[in-house]
């Protein structure tokens, strides 16, 4: 393989994308009362989520270092992606830039070409522009076509998600400039996405989960642009059916050229909470 597509973990790989040889993963970690997990393959969501639950205190999240980039960096592909979080949301991007640094730095150029990418987004937003670039790499489009391809397909990439609840997001901080929300014990749930610079937004909202999903899906159908060529990604958190039925009534409304759904990995498992849904299209 003459190239390889690393993202960090807040992206979910599906199986596919595990089996094919071409991904690898920066891993970032959790802290619960002193613990720290790390989000790799050992991650647990169920006991994961029940420490969670019995904390009095709320979670935090740690990025790779730059030295981890610096070492996945290493191997014989030419050609290496970086796929980050949002680097309003992470310093992960940061992260995988001082990498880069470092790692020319130590080796010179030698023939090798590193993007990383500032996903704008976080988990299946981040798995669908891997996928994007493993699509222009197949198609033998080459390094800088590939780049000036996905940066595009980023700058026209659009999340939603609708969460049981906003506390770890509001906890550390990354609701900044959001006005209050209203209070939790009216069973108000609001429709939240992202900014065109990564930050998160609200969008509306609805009293109970299935009456903001369906605002969601609504809001998405009509926002939608040119989506018969796109692919829908949908991650969700411990709750299978309410994804299915997120995608159903989203298929119904909308054309796509293909859509999947995944489970939450750690840190998504982390911010989305029991009972979160996230959309990127």
């Amino acid at each position: 393989m003459d190239y390889k597509i690393i993202v960090d973990s807040c992206g979910e790989l599906t199986h596919k994308m595990k089996a094919s040889g071409v991904y690898s993963q920066a891993s970032l970690s959790m802290q619960v009362d002193g613990d720290i997990i790390v989000d790799d393959e050992s991650f647990d969501q169920k006991d994961f989520l029940l420490r969670v639950a019995a904390s009095p205190e709320c979670p935090k999240s740690s990025c790779p270092s730059p030295e981890e980039y610096l070492n996945l960096y290493g191997g014989s592909e030419q050609r290496v992606y970086i796929v980050t979080l949002s680097s309003e949301l992470s310093g992960s991007y940061n992260s995988a830039q001082l990498g880069r640094k470092l790692f020319f730095e130590e080796h010179g150029r030698d023939g090798k070409q590193i993007h990383v990418f500032n996903s704008r987004s976080a988990s299946v937003g981040e798995t669908l522009i891997a996928m994007k670039i493993q699509e222009c790499e197949e198609q033998g489009l080459g390094f800088e076509k590939t780049v000036e391809i996905t940066e595009r397909y980023i700058e026209e990439q659009h999340t939603y998600f609708v969460l049981e609840n906003l506390d770890t997001l509001r906890k550390n901080g990354r609701l900044t400039g959001i006005k209050s929300i209203v209070a939790s014990a009216l069973n108000i749930k609001p429709v939240m996405g992202s900014t065109p610079e990564g930050t998160i937004c609200q969008l509306g909202q609805a009293r109970g989960m299935k009456r903001a999903l369906v605002k969601m899906i609504d809001q998405i159908a009509r926002e939608g642009r040119n989506t018969a060529g796109k692919v829908l990604g949908i991650a969700h958190c411990n709750c299978p059916e309410r994804a299915r039925e997120v995608e159903r009534l989203l298929l119904d409304k909308i054309k796509v050229r293909g859509s999947f759904i995944v489970d939450t990995a750690g840190i998504s498992t982390m911010y989305a909470n029991d009972g979160g849904i996230i959309v990127v299209i």
